[in-house]
């Protein structure tokens, strides 16, 4: 068994739950073998997500059913397992790290990553130019 068979996602946490907070709470559904959530490099704060392994995927299962949608330290979560995509894919024509010229992370949720380098994209803010996307087309 790999240990992503039993790892979720779990997306709009509390800015203050904490690993401990979230074990505490998910503990109840199955022995736990991991538990991140994961911080802004800089300042240390949650990001408002995280992941959590089951050491059986049954238990992830179990817990994705029970708790996606539901209320966790006043906050709606979402859970899903990890690989799967709002968009129904992950990686590129390479893989994200290839030479391919786009690719698609996704923790599922609607959370995750969608990158074209090569093309024009549909809009939304593009960090490498400090301006819109459309904002470098004439179209």
């Amino acid at each position: 068994m790999s240990s992503e068979e039993g790892k979720l996602f779990m997306g709009g946490l509390n800015f203050n739950t904490n690993e401990q907070a979230l074990e505490d709470h998910l503990s109840s559904f199955g022995p736990i073998s991991e538990v991140v959530v994961v911080k802004d490099r800089e300042t240390q704060r949650s990001r408002g997500f995280g992941f959590i392994t089951f050491s059986n995927p049954e238990y992830a299962s179990d817990t994705m059913r029970a708790m996606n949608g539901e209320s966790l330290d006043g906050r709606q979560i979402c859970v899903d397992h990890v690989g799967k995509s709002a968009r129904g894919t992950r990686g590129g024509a390479f893989g994200a790290h290839g030479r391919g010229r786009s690719y698609s992370i996704g923790y599922g949720c609607g959370y995750g990553r969608s990158r074209d380098y090569g093309g024009r994209n549909q809009g939304g803010y593009d960090r490498y130019s400090g301006g819109n996307y459309r904002d470098n087309y004439d179209n």
